[in-house]
């Protein structure tokens, strides 16, 4: 079974939010067996306009990133981050 990708850049207003952002997120994530696999506070941007930090994180499949996203524990996380950054995030399912 293809592994799930959660696929996010993050415009960051606040470090320190962000910071209670990544505190708050870390155990969800590790709850639901995900393991970031990548987090760029400044990526070599080649094409397109999307910036910020770049994150993956990697989860078993595609139905476990969306039971991650959907959480009740992530949508808690998440309520900080968006009060602080705007975000371009996707779900896409590994080959």
């Amino acid at each position: 079974m293809p592994k799930g990708y959660i696929v996010a850049n993050i415009r960051a207003r606040d470090r320190a939010e962000m910071q209670r952002f990544a505190e708050a997120s870390a155990p969800v994530i590790a709850e639901f067996g995900g393991r970031v696999l990548a987090r760029d506070p400044a990526p070599d941007i080649r094409e397109g306009e999307v910036t910020g930090i770049s994150v993956i994180v990697e989860f078993d499949d595609v139905e476990t990133a969306r039971r991650f996203y959907e959480s009740a524990g992530y949508t808690d996380a998440k309520a900080i981050r968006d009060a602080v950054a705007d975000t371009d995030l996707r779900i896409v399912e590994g080959v």
